[in-house]
């Protein structure tokens, strides 16, 4: 089971396999409210494990917790935000 760490200091969420980055997506503070994705990826050995989507939900939970709205330009961001719709609550319309 992989297990997502948020490192604040370099704005990303991650995932480790034996220490090396399987997975992660990276944000830009845009204000203390507003963050934008502006990137994920996974490594070509993790494809297909969803690994994607355990990135975004704790990108999700994290901003729920912390009153932060998300600007996904990341398109892999703007696409898990179309097909889970009850994430739309920290989506910045």
């Amino acid at each position: 089971m992989y297990i997502v760490d948020h490192e604040t200091a370099n704005k990303r969420f991650l995932i480790r396999d034996n220490g090396a980055i399987a997975a992660e997506m990276t944000y830009v503070p845009s204000s203390p409210e507003l963050y934008i994705v502006d990137h994920t990826l996974v490594d070509n050995a993790y494809r297909g494990q969803g690994l994607g989507d355990k990135l975004f939900k704790a990108m999700v939970e994290y901003a729920r917790e912390n009153g932060i709205k998300i600007i996904p330009l990341c398109p892999f961001a703007k696409g898990r935000f179309e097909h889970y719709s009850e994430d739309a609550d920290v989506l910045n319309k």
